[in-house]
């Protein structure tokens, strides 16, 4: 075996340029590699951090996710009439009971709930209109299962506790409106309720269409203006793991008969495109150090036909095929080892220039950063990418070395 690498090195050795150019190749294969997966993953993994953190874990309606069978049809399933186009009575829409649902889906381990009753309205100030959305909560949980209050400018949701009439209005909003705290605006809901409401807090996510859409006030002045006494038709939930959202949202929807929808199926289209987009990007970095295994291979099909001669007196003096094969297997994997250590330090000389990167997006205030994912998975995936085209360009020169007749060679037989 160290007869077979010391010959594998003079080898190398003998055709530095080819050797360098082959190691060249695989550097800034694996480098690309690693600079565009900690771009990818890291973009990733940063709109997942925003899509989990700014939106409920679960969210359960006052909805049903198939409707209900009709008594008579329950009790004849096989009629021969069918009783079709039924009017469902006219009833109060929103989560029966809701206290005592609430309490038994807090028995559940590891997860925050807030009631919401939400509805649409129309503000009216100065001849001024706007259609909102109102949602009618409990300031302290919706303080454990929101970020609204920690995106506050002026005030925050513990002042509409002690105000009846509050209300918290998105920058956008209080922008159009002209509004400030302790500004009045009248509400009036498509129930017919109004009532005159004063703001009391402003929020702004940088998202335009919330800000301007989106208003907040207690649950039981939400009840009051919506026509809906003692009911909620919304329980938003967050879990110590967002991950687990899919099987704890089937079992509380199991236990309440309630849809209950967790954010991973609500985002189905997003994350099937996610991974769609990780399929490219893996299959496009694996390219690159494909493309650069061509120099590996051209390398060592040099050397084979170079060294005929010299494989032939390895063989007539006790060498087998497969002897003659391991030593390209291991030039190979040299220019393989070398390629990728030195492609890893210059991708991750790579990743922290990127790092460093400062983009101020049109419209916005603050700066932004590129998103990188520092994760050893990466490294580990470089290297075995590169290692296995690294073998793979030495195959074919090998096979062709190990199949090299002696006797045809020595007597210069081409």
């Amino acid at each position: 075996m160290r007869v077979q690498l010391a010959i594998a090195l003079a080898h190398l050795r003998h055709r530095r340029r080819s050797t360098l150019v082959s190691l060249m190749g695989i550097m800034l294969g694996v480098a690309f590699f690693l600079a565009v997966s900690a771009l990818m993953r890291g973009s990733e993994q940063d709109f997942l951090k925003r899509l989990v953190d700014n939106s409920p874990h679960i969210t359960v309606s006052d909805q049903f996710r198939a409707a209900r069978r009709q008594p008579a049809e329950l009790r004849w399933p096989v009629a021969a009439v069918a009783i079709s186009n039924i009017k469902p009575p006219v009833e109060t829409r929103g989560i029966r009971s809701y206290r005592s649902k609430l309490a038994a889906i807090e028995q559940l381990p590891g997860l925050r709930i807030a009631p919401l009753l939400r509805g649409s309205a129309v503000l009216s100030f100065a001849d001024q209109q706007q259609g909102v959305s109102v949602s009618g909560i409990v300031p302290a949980r919706m303080q454990a299962v929101s970020t609204i209050d920690e995106q506050m400018v002026k005030g925050t949701l513990d002042d509409l506790a002690a105000n009846p009439n509050g209300l918290v209005i998105g920058q956008g909003l209080a922008d159009k409106f002209q509004l400030g705290l302790g500004s009045t605006v009248n509400m009036v809901a498509a129930s017919g309720g109004t009532r005159t409401m004063k703001v009391v807090g402003i929020f702004r996510t940088g998202n335009a269409a919330y800000d301007e859409g989106e208003t907040f006030t207690l649950l039981k002045r939400a009840q009051v203006i919506l026509a809906r006494p003692d009911r909620v038709n919304r329980f938003i939930i967050q879990l110590t793991d967002p991950y687990a959202a899919r099987g704890v949202a089937a079992d509380i929807e199991q236990q309440l008969g309630y849809k209950a929808v967790s954010w991973s199926e609500a985002s189905e289209d997003i994350l099937s495109l996610l991974q769609v987009r990780n399929v490219i990007m893996y299959s496009v970095v694996t390219a690159i150090l494909v493309v650069a295994s061509f120099g590996i291979y051209n390398t060592i099909s040099t050397i084979v036909i170079d060294k005929r001669r010299d494989i032939a007196i390895l063989k007539a003096i006790g060498f087998q095929a497969a002897d003659i094969r391991r030593i390209f297997l291991y030039q190979g994997t040299i220019i393989g080892l070398l390629g990728s250590a030195a492609g890893l330090l210059l991708g991750y000389g790579m990743m922290h220039l990127l790092a460093l990167v400062e983009l101020k997006p049109p419209g916005v205030t603050d700066v932004v950063h590129l998103p990188l994912w520092w994760g050893a998975e990466q490294y580990l995936l470089a290297v075995t990418f590169a290692l296995s085209a690294c073998l793979g360009a030495a195959c074919l020169p090998a096979n062709k070395a190990g199949k090299l007749q002696p006797v045809d060679t020595l007597r210069g037989a081409t």
